[in-house]
């Protein structure tokens, strides 16, 4: 991941067309609020945030949804159950241009990344 400033994670945001702007910039702000010591970055050309030297939580935007990036293929199969009427593969979560992810819902996926990251230890 390269590390940026967080200018620069603002200038991602800034060339997106609204909703999508506010959309992900309250995802931002989410896990932000969810851990607060975590590094902004870009993890394959997508905003990402990092904790003790790994990426844990990514975000990005597409033409007709916005997609949360756990960075695991195993962290979204965990969570079935919780992803119920939301679409996208086994490593992207889909959701509307309009509507940011709850908060608990963001809380759960950096939570089961961050369990995954320990058990790998």
């Amino acid at each position: 991941m390269r590390d940026v400033s967080a200018q620069e994670l603002d200038a991602y945001l800034a060339q997106l067309e609204e909703p999508k702007r506010t959309t992900l910039q309250q995802l931002r702000e989410t896990i932000r609020s969810i851990v607060p010591d975590a590094e902004e970055g870009i993890s394959y050309g997508c905003p990402a945030f990092r904790s003790n030297g790994k990426v844990i939580a990514g975000f990005a935007a597409f033409t007709n949804h916005l997609s949360y990036l756990p960075h695991s293929g195993s962290v979204l199969p965990r969570l079935k159950a919780d992803l119920k009427g939301y679409g996208g593969t086994k490593s992207a979560l889909h959701f509307p241009i309009d509507r940011p992810l709850p908060k608990p819902l963001v809380r759960k996926l950096i939570r089961a990344k961050l369990e995954e990251l320990k058990s790998r230890r």
